[in-house]
């Protein structure tokens, strides 16, 4: 999924930070509201008036997304689903969770919660229109947030679009899981059904830009390709994780790792391991037998030739607490939504007494996948997917949305156009593809 640049903490437990792509976001709807929208709206005012309103609205637009991502997250964690973050990007919000829901209710409710979030705050933003209204205040405060109660009842509207992983399509999956008991079946019809939703908005987007009606038809195209690369994945990833149902790490793990001692130097794991034995990774043993670290060939290459003889394996290896960690009797698919981050895609295996026992990579998980058709598995998984905001409507000014919304086993993005709103939505482990 998209990283964080910046953090912003924590809200409710949940991590959540910024990719510096939501810069654009940001930039994009504060010149459309500033030098566009509200300029035609509410003439005779100075730019430094409709700067501030077009800020503060796209902070508050933020905001709502954030809540939009929170929603689906904080409904996940109730029903037992682990959230590693939100994060606000170029074409939205993403909530990454980990896990999946157990039944076609909880995929419901953890779907459903970001639209009506949008729909609540779209109310409290035209009430709040109402009363400043009321009180007589400028108009352009009084529009303000009636913008923003729009675009967060759009938001919630573009996100229910039956097509994965809009949270709609999390809803649609949840409806067809129930009817036909079958969770594999569902998410890929509603992963399909992404597809062929991103392939419209392509086509509209394409034809919008021909016609030479204005740039919103480049916001749409890129929404349709985030759609279509993200419900392929999803579909790749389900039946994927669906053929994996059933298998241990045990079954999968290389038994009996080559390891190392933390103290020995990246010259000597050269030539004493790494020309002997070939291998990508190797574990750090401490003299108390305890696992310390995990060493692969790509950090052994970060080190400059001239420095291999005097650094410590413990000085470039991945802190045990980074590395995902295992039992052998553990199901191979929870694992995989772990094997991310400082490890390359690799995890450790410890018996009951904390010892190293085994190591799965990629080539044992790639071994596993080309002989899992040799074996009989149920199918089960639930991918992770996103949520989107729709193009800002009716906008006379150049410019359209982007995306935000749940996460992978939850909510996706969505994005504003000039003039126009912006997106919030949640994306698969290993990734879900789910969104909020």
């Amino acid at each position: 999924m998209m990283r964080s640049s910046i953090s912003l903490g924590r809200v409710a437990g949940v991590p959540v930070g910024l990719n510096i792509s939501v810069v654009v976001i940001v930039v994009i709807l504060v010149i459309g509201l500033a030098f566009g929208r509200f300029p035609i709206a509410f003439p005779g005012l100075s730019t430094a008036a409709y700067v501030l309103a077009a800020v503060v609205s796209a902070l508050l637009f933020l905001a709502s997304l954030l809540a939009h991502e929170l929603a689906h997250a904080i409904v996940a964690k109730r029903h037992g689903l682990e959230v590693n973050g939100i994060t606000l990007w170029l074409l939205g919000g993403v909530a990454e969770l980990r896990g999946e829901p157990r039944s076609p209710g909880a995929d419901l409710k953890i779907a459903g919660v970001g639209p009506l979030t949008s729909v609540v705050l779209g109310g409290v933003f035209a009430l709040v229109s109402w009363g400043v209204s009321a009180a007589g205040t400028p108009p352009l405060i009084s529009g303000m947030f009636g913008y923003l109660a729009a675009v967060n009842v759009l938001l919630a509207v573009f996100n229910l679009v039956p097509a994965a992983p809009l949270d709609g399509g999390r809803v649609l999956r949840a409806f067809l899981w129930a009817r036909w008991h079958d969770r594999l079946r569902a998410a890929v019809a509603a992963a399909r059904a992404g597809r062929v939703f991103g392939y419209l908005l392509i086509a509209i987007g394409f034809l919008n830009l021909v016609s030479g009606l204005s740039l919103q038809g480049f916001w749409l195209a890129l929404i349709g390709l985030f759609l279509v690369n993200a419900a392929t994945a999803e579909e790749q990833q389900t039946q994927i994780d669906a053929a994996l149902h059933g298998i241990t790490v045990g079954e999968v793990m290389s038994r009996d790792p080559v390891v190392a001692h933390p103290d020995e130097t990246v010259a000597g794991l050269v030539d004493r391991l790494v020309l002997r034995h070939h291998l990508s990774t190797y574990p750090l043993r401490d003299d108390d037998g305890r696992f310390s670290g995990l060493v692969t060939l790509g950090r052994v290459r970060r080190v400059p030739p001239d420095d291999r003889a005097i650094t410590r394996l413990r000085k470039i290896a991945c802190p045990p607490s980074d590395v995902p960690t295992a039992r052998p009797g553990d199901q191979l698919t929870e694992l995989l939504q772990r094997m991310s981050g400082c490890t390359d895609g690799r995890a450790v295996v410890l018996d009951d007494d904390g010892h190293l026992v085994g190591l799965v990579t990629p080539t044992d998980i790639s071994r596993t996948i080309q002989t899992v058709d040799l074996r009989a598995r149920e199918p089960y998984r639930t991918p992770r997917g996103a949520d989107l905001a729709p193009p800002p409507p009716g906008d006379r000014t150049p410019g359209g949305p982007s995306s935000g919304g749940p996460a992978p086993s939850g909510p996706a993005p969505g994005g504003p156009a000039p003039g126009g709103p912006a997106p919030g939505g949640t994306v698969p482990p290993a990734g879900r593809r789910d969104a909020a």
